[in-house]
């Protein structure tokens, strides 16, 4: 796989295992588009065609967002959260745990910024 539509180059991997190394595709929409293209997933990377690759990389970008775009996304939606003053937005500003983690004996990393 190329690099333009954010897919890793790894010519060496399964098709189903470097599918799922971009940002934004899991295990599930890899399947489906493996299943759509007909390629299977042991196939390694080295061995798809020119074609199948262009194809591949088409209907990921044409139907997906990846990579940048994905990530632009996220961090989109964290200034939407700081902006509004909602608790997840404070709790990424000060770097805490989101998700209701404890943090009075755990998440060490996150406390040494704000005590520092």
């Amino acid at each position: 796989m190329s690099d333009n539509n954010g897919a890793i180059s790894v010519p060496d991997e399964q098709v189903r295992i470097a599918s799922t190394k971009m940002d934004g595709i899991g295990p599930q929409k890899a399947m489906k588009f493996r299943y759509r293209l007909g390629i299977s997933g042991n196939i390694k990377i080295q061995e798809l065609t020119k074609y199948q690759i262009d194809q591949m990389e088409q209907m990921i970008s044409q139907d997906h967002v990846v990579n940048w775009e994905f990530k632009r996304g996220e961090r989109a939606d964290i200034k939407r959260l700081i902006s509004i003053s909602r608790y997840r937005g404070i709790r990424h500003q000060d770097g805490s745990p989101l998700r209701g983690q404890r943090t009075h004996t755990n998440a060490r990393t996150c406390r040494k910024r704000i005590l520092q």
